[in-house]
């Protein structure tokens, strides 16, 4: 019998372990299923005879270590922190380790000892990063093989709700991390635009947006995400004029979380003093020159520039940042807003989120221009078959399945890139329901 170890029973999971409990009694698996919440590990379980839930607190180095040791393969949905330490006691032990989280410099460094010892560190195995690169190198790829040369490459990709459960003015709910939707796009943007190096301060980046249509769904707006220049070689795009990787949100959102990040409300590097006490109307008038309680709507338009009946006020007003509620947690301003929007974005229960990937290829065929768009749409079923879950579990899955059944033999430390691991992984993905839609423009 083989053994899968499952770090971390969170939102991200649960597609995921259904997928390999429905596919483990035929090949002879057991899923360990890790969490701080034993209860939650059993939730995720479902009493499933082939599935056995143990709580593992992955400080624990020991235990970790002997879990890991007596498993043939691990599948880490932790956060990016913890991966060092588990990628080196997975090497510690010849276990191969998949994770949807971005490949650090740090885990780069393991690649020569991963390749002797015959395992593979397989990251960027989920949505984006994961599905991003490996249906935008398959699309490149075909456009190559016809002759034709990628001269501009665009892709942004949204976590967002679905639209019939989009009923508040931002058109936005969070569907994974709220610590991670806070702290997007902090640090310095950069990318390549016709022929160009560009970069964008993060008190600029939400004031510098692109129109993104998708067919059926209407008008989105996409910013530039973290460092586009990083890929340009990864792709094999070194001649390429434009390349671009960013998010998407819904048309508005950007203008109205671009005020928060002026007034600073967004700010992770010092602790609010008192804010316990506080109220959120108290918190916002802080971070204005006049402070005066009363007045403090009027006062925020006039620093930002915008009227007291625009679509950004709407916004900030629906999501409370003028309430006489307590803010009731001692943090920083990120954190307070985190806790503001945890609670107004929440998915209700019969929500349902949806995720949306659009890739823009721009090339050259024998001379004349040409452009294709390839969209993605995934709606979620309810709040545990969510799309994010989807999409972020299923392509680690699949990847896990083909491996223990020596269907894919890699070794070293990689990302989705090589045509070996992607063409399979999107081949099922179809299977699945997850499938891009092509148009030539």
């Amino acid at each position: 019998m083989k053994k899968i170890l499952i770090l971390g029973a969170g939102r991200s999971s649960s597609a995921l372990i259904t997928y390999l409990l429905d596919k483990a009694a035929s090949n002879d698996w057991q899923l360990i299923v890790t969490d701080t919440s034993a209860e939650l590990a059993e939730e995720k379980i479902k009493g499933n005879k082939n599935g056995k839930a143990v709580k593992l607190d992955i400080s624990q180095q020991a235990e970790t270590g002997k879990l890991i040791s007596e498993t043939d393969l691990v599948i880490s949905l932790l956060p990016l922190d913890f991966h060092l330490p588990i990628a080196k006691a997975c090497l510690a032990a010849s276990k191969t380790l998949l994770t949807a989280s971005y490949l650090s410099p740090e885990i780069q460094t393991l690649d020569t000892e991963a390749s002797q010892k015959g395992i593979a560190i397989l990251m960027e195995m989920g949505l984006d990063p994961g599905i991003d690169h490996m249906s935008a190198l398959a699309e490149i790829n075909n456009i190559q093989k016809k002759g034709g040369k990628i001269t501009g490459f665009r892709s942004y990709t949204g976590g967002l709700v679905a639209p019939e459960s989009d009923n508040n003015p931002w058109h936005y709910k969070v569907t994974w991390n709220p610590r991670n939707v806070v702290l997007a796009g902090q640090g310095t943007v950069k990318y390549l635009e016709n022929g160009k190096f560009k970069f964008i301060p993060y008190h600029r980046l939400f004031s510098r947006i692109e129109k993104i249509e998708i067919e059926q769904y209407g008008d989105f707006e996409g910013y530039a995400n973290r460092d586009s220049l990083h890929y340009i070689k990864t792709y094999g795009l070194e001649h390429v004029q434009t390349f671009i990787r960013g998010t998407l949100r819904k048309k508005g959102y950007c203008s109205a979380w671009n005020c928060l990040v002026q007034l600073g409300m967004t700010d992770d590097s010092y602790m609010v003093e008192n804010s316990t006490g506080m109220t959120y109307k108290e918190l916002t008038a802080s971070f204005l020159d006049d402070s005066n309680i009363n007045t403090v709507q009027r006062i925020l338009c006039r620093y930002l520039n915008i009227s007291e009946s625009s679509d950004e006020m709407i916004k900030l007003k629906w999501l409370g940042i003028f309430s006489n509620d307590k803010i009731g947690i001692n943090g920083t301003p990120a954190q307070i807003i985190q806790q503001l929007i945890t609670k107004k974005w929440k998915l209700n229960p019969e929500d349902k989120d949806m995720i949306v990937m659009q890739h823009q290829f721009e090339y050259d065929m024998n001379g004349k221009p040409g452009k294709t768009i390839s969209s993605l749409v995934v709606k979620g079923e309810d709040q545990q078959n969510t799309a994010m879950a989807k999409t972020v579990g299923l392509p680690l899955a699949i990847t896990a399945m083909l491996i223990l059944q020596d269907k894919l033999k890699i070794k070293g430390v990689k990302i989705p890139t090589e045509p070996e691991i992607y063409l399979p992984v999107l081949a099922e993905l179809k299977t699945l329901g997850i499938e891009f839609k092509t148009e030539e423009k």
